[in-house]
């Protein structure tokens, strides 16, 4: 297992620990010139959860792994946040802005798993 795909799934196990809402996990390892390896998206239920959301991602890889993200941006807000780890990013999104920008379908040559809720 790689090191991208060993922090894709720290990723995966701290959001379905937090409650992340519909967490899929899209490999885009065989699109030609992307700029990174995977993408996480999620949702949460409002700004609170998006912003926990964020922490406990940011905390655990640390803690867990190793990494901590290059950049991370729309924390303000906390209506869509990325954790941009350099292969990996991280899209925390409420659901009325996931829905609207559908990052899903844009990368919908790509691998796409929907991952079980525990």
């Amino acid at each position: 297992m790689s090191g991208a795909e060993k922090l894709v799934e720290q990723i995966i196990e701290t959001l379905n620990k937090n409650k992340g809402v519909n967490i899929v996990k899209i490999d885009l390892r065989r699109i030609e010139n992307c700029f990174c390896s995977f993408f996480v998206i999620c949702h949460g239920t409002s700004n609170t959860h998006v912003a926990s959301l964020t922490d406990f991602v940011y905390d655990e890889v640390n803690e867990k792994v190793g990494e901590k993200p290059l950049h991370v941006e729309g924390e303000q807000q906390a209506q869509w946040v990325v954790l941009d780890y350099g292969n990996v990013i991280v899209h925390i999104f409420q659901k009325e802005q996931r829905d609207y920008y559908q990052l899903e379908d844009f990368w919908a040559d790509a691998e796409i798993t929907n991952v079980e809720e525990n």
